[in-house]
């Protein structure tokens, strides 16, 4: 039998078998770059809630119990907060008055050598409750119960406002002349009616039931469901 010989087939360049298209090389170390940012995003925020989270939780524990708020002061910082207060100043009593003063001679009459003088002042009378004056034993705190036994309310001050006051007459003697002392003691005097007046009007009592509206709501607002003031 005649033996026929095999030639060698040429491949042409055209029909090699060609490398992976570069795209796909570049979506593979693109998807590898995004895991990556992805992993060291999530160990961040691991790291991050490790760190802060534990703490809000721990926080929010505290604040809520049994689906409502749940406090925890005790007593020595209820006192602090109370003596913060210093003079809790809860009523200001303004009030216009008329009052005189005179200097007499006991030898002649009063056209010859009297002094005698009348103000038109405005003053102010202010009242409250002192309470850096709480002491521990004042304060009892059972709970999210309360009891606190307040000072008496007191007057703070008592001043003419010599902006709104003014002499409204100044009579002297023929044979006199004015007393520089008189006008001052006629000031001093008006501050002692004017506190008068206020107490009598009811200054102290309004001035203590002010200062337990205060303290009261005070007290609710840092989570006592039961407040007592004594």
């Amino acid at each position: 039998m005649p033996v026929t010989e095999a030639t060698p087939q040429q491949i042409s360049p055209d029909s090699q078998i060609a490398s992976p298209p570069p795209l796909k090389r570049s979506s593979s170390w693109l998807r590898g770059l995004i895991l990556g940012s992805l992993v060291t995003i999530l160990f961040i925020g691991a790291a991050v809630w490790l760190s802060t989270g534990v703490g809000l939780l721990h926080l929010m524990g505290i604040l809520k119990g049994n689906g409502g708020i749940r406090i925890n002061v005790d007593q020595p910082t209820v006192v602090k907060q109370i003596q913060r207060l210093q003079k809790l100043e809860t009523v200001s009593y303004s009030m216009d008055k008329i009052i005189g003063g005179e200097r007499d001679n006991a030898y002649l009459p009063k056209f010859l050598a009297g002094d005698r003088i009348l103000l038109v002042v405005h003053g102010e009378v202010v009242a409250g409750v002192n309470l850096a004056n709480i002491q521990p034993g004042d304060v009892s705190v059972t709970g999210r119960s309360i009891s606190l036994h307040l000072p008496p309310a007191e007057v703070f001050s008592t001043r003419i406002d010599n902006a709104k006051s003014r002499v409204y007459s100044r009579d002297t003697g023929l044979f006199s002349s004015p007393d520089p002392n008189l006008e001052s003691e006629v000031r001093q005097e008006a501050e002692r009616q004017l506190q008068q007046a206020a107490v009598l009007d009811g200054i102290l009592k309004s001035a203590d039931q002010n200062a337990r509206n205060t303290v009261s709501g005070m007290l609710t607002g840092l989570g006592f469901s039961k407040v007592a003031l004594q």
